[in-house]
């Protein structure tokens, strides 16, 4: 998956579709699965039931 499609267009801003990784910081995005939301780049793992916001 490309950088583009983790943004977005919303009535003229660029919104951004994913959370960044609070330990790497922006330009690092976290991975979505099932359970868990991960970055491949620090292993930095947050559960889905402690962090429900998309």
């Amino acid at each position: 998956m490309g950088k583009i499609e983790h943004y977005k267009v919303d009535g003229g801003k660029l919104v951004r579709e994913r959370q960044y990784c609070p330990e790497c910081g922006p330009g690092t995005f976290m991975a979505h699965h099932v359970d868990r939301k991960s970055c491949g780049r620090c292993g930095h793992t947050v559960s889905a039931t402690a962090d429900s916001s998309d």
